[in-house]
């Protein structure tokens, strides 16, 4: 019994440090994702770079949901890939071991990473993606160009909703612009311009957007009708003070809203069965994507067990993929589940049973001395995965 004990602490205390590099790692290479956004705040905007940081601080919950159960998965292949490379597994088997005393701390671990992302689903993510809307919305009010973003739909302003697809930072010119206008009761208008320009005021919260040579439609909704009016030159006002509203208006996004709140909202009788879906893929995803460390833990294990290299590289790349593929499955349940193709729980949870099934599978094989090779696709892509981590010379 002291030596069992032994042998689990003594993988329970090797797999912490792989885990601890994968996580810092992974997560920088998430961070660094954000650099060009961040060069072009402090640029462009002149924005403070600690504020940027700031606001790349409450994007570390989204990274972290998804590198921590990358983490568990690489520091489980790269422990038992080193072990069975240097003969540790053989060893332990020759003592009269099998792999499922080895199993254990493995499922310790994977516990302990699967609360980890719980706090970051449930706790931390809800109020970072709140936190970063209100710093958004802060930044917004001081400059119209940071309210508006090329190619997106930019909504931050009560019923009025701005598309740009080109905004020129030093001349402040626009192209292709769409603005869709609903502060007029019972009439929405919907300008199109292929330039236009920004002018502000002396105060810098009231801006004019000045279209050029294009078109507004106006609908009646209580009439239904449609008039079709051609401009040369039309402004268009917009009070950067209206953002102030949105600082803690209760319509929130669903990744906004803490677990009871979304539980609640869930029940509130939503008639809407798209954003009902919607709703209940989010609820589910703040648990299935924490057990994923349970899922490709077992998966893991067998695989680390089995392979006879000690390249990190190898592990990195081989995690990487099986990570890559429970990824995939995941978005495939969320498009079926969110279009009510079946489901929303089974969208969410089917990537874990797959791969947790195929890890079971895998460990009662090779408790048996029967392992199993994995199929050519999926070494020929963990190879691929491997060389674009690996320098050339």
């Amino acid at each position: 019994m002291r030596s069992i004990n032994t042998i689990n602490k003594y993988i329970f205390r090797e797999l912490f440090f792989p885990f601890l590099s994968s996580l810092f790692f992974l997560t920088f290479v998430f961070l660094m994702s954000r650099i060009p956004e961040i060069t072009n705040m402090v640029m462009n905007y002149n924005v403070p770079v600690s504020s940027v940081l700031v606001l790349l601080g409450f994007k570390l919950p989204r990274f972290l949901e998804f590198t921590i159960p990358m983490s568990v998965t690489i520091s489980i292949l790269l422990t038992f890939m080193r072990m069975s490379g240097e003969n540790e597994i053989l060893a332990l088997k020759a003592a009269g071991g099998s792999l499922y005393k080895l199993l254990p701390p493995v499922l310790v671990f994977c516990v302990l990473g699967t609360l980890l992302t719980l706090w970051v689903t449930i706790l931390a993510l809800p109020w970072a993606n709140t936190s970063f809307k209100l710093k958004s919305i802060e930044f917004a009010q001081s400059s119209i160009d940071m309210a508006l973003q090329e190619r997106q739909f930019n909504a931050q302003v009560d019923d009025l909703m701005i598309y740009v697809a080109h905004v020129d930072v030093k001349t402040h010119g626009l192209e292709d612009i769409v603005i869709e206008d609903r502060r007029t009761k019972g009439m929405v208008s919907i300008s199109t311009a292929p330039s236009g320009k920004i002018i502000s005021s002396e105060n810098k919260q009231v801006y004019t957007i000045r279209l050029y040579d294009g078109a507004i439609n106006q609908v009646k909704l209580e009439e239904g009708s449609v008039n079709n009016i051609k401009f040369g030159g039309y402004d268009i006002v917009i009070d950067l003070a209206a953002l102030d509203k949105n600082i803690g208006n209760t319509s929130k996004r669903l990744d906004e809203r803490s677990l009871g709140d979304l539980i609640q909202f869930i029940r509130s009788g939503i008639k809407n069965q798209t954003k009902l879906n919607e709703a209940l893929m989010e609820l589910h995803e703040k648990f299935s994507v924490p057990f994923a460390c349970l899922a490709l833990g077992l998966l893991s294990f067998p695989l680390g067990v089995q392979s006879s290299s000690t390249r990190k590289s190898s592990g990195l790349s081989l995690g990487l993929f099986f990570f890559l593929l429970y990824y995939l499955l995941l978005a495939a349940g969320w498009s079926l589940g969110e279009s009510g193709a079946y489901p929303a729980f089974l969208g969410m949870w089917m990537p874990n049973v797959v791969l947790g099934s195929a890890g079971i599978y895998l460990l009662i094989r090779n408790a048996k001395d029967r392992p199993v090779r994995l199929p050519k696709f999926m070494v020929t892509s963990a190879h691929v995965l491997k060389r674009s981590f690996t320098k050339k010379p």
